[in-house]
């Protein structure tokens, strides 16, 4: 069973071929893309401020 999974995962015609993906996932990868890119904005912020005292 994990070998037939490691072979399908490593099949070059599988690399570009869209699976089904359940909405919930989809939701929960776009909120974490948003929260990422939050943190990265907060980070240039905190930067921005600290180096200009």
């Amino acid at each position: 069973m994990v070998f037939r999974k490691i072979l399908y995962y490593l099949n070059p015609l599988n690399l570009f071929k869209k699976e089904k993906v359940d909405m919930n996932l989809r939701f929960m990868h776009g909120i974490n893309k948003i929260s990422i890119l939050m943190f990265v904005v907060c980070l240039v912020v905190l930067l921005v401020r600290y180096l200009g005292r």
